[in-house]
């Protein structure tokens, strides 16, 4: 499946935040309740390791928010690699059918 420059671009565009957010929010939440285990107040600073776990108040979603976590560095992985093959540099060969590329190497 061909899927055009363009069309990559607005998909990763658009993924990006809404897929970043929960990655950054466990990324936040864990490294201060680290902090706080360190400095022997972990108990005051529980509800940063439900935030962490995937627990918003009401909402728990402890199941399948490790889930959606991979899942959502797995897509913007995918289409930031899918944007780099398509945006890399070509190989030195097929430069070298330019003259002045030809004249250099002499």
């Amino acid at each position: 499946m061909q899927i055009s420059k363009t069309r990559l671009r607005q998909i990763h565009f658009t993924l990006a935040p809404i897929l970043l957010f929960p990655v950054l929010l466990s990324l936040i939440t864990g490294s201060l309740f680290q902090i706080a285990v360190l400095t022997d107040s972990a108990n005051d600073f529980l509800w940063l390791l439900e935030l962490h776990r995937g627990k918003f108040g009401s909402i728990n979603l402890e199941m399948i928010y490790p889930f959606l976590n991979a899942f959502g560095m797995l897509m913007l992985a995918t289409t930031g690699i899918m944007m780099w093959w398509q945006y890399r540099p070509r190989s030195a060969n097929r430069t070298s059918s330019n003259p002045k590329t030809q004249e250099r190497e002499l």
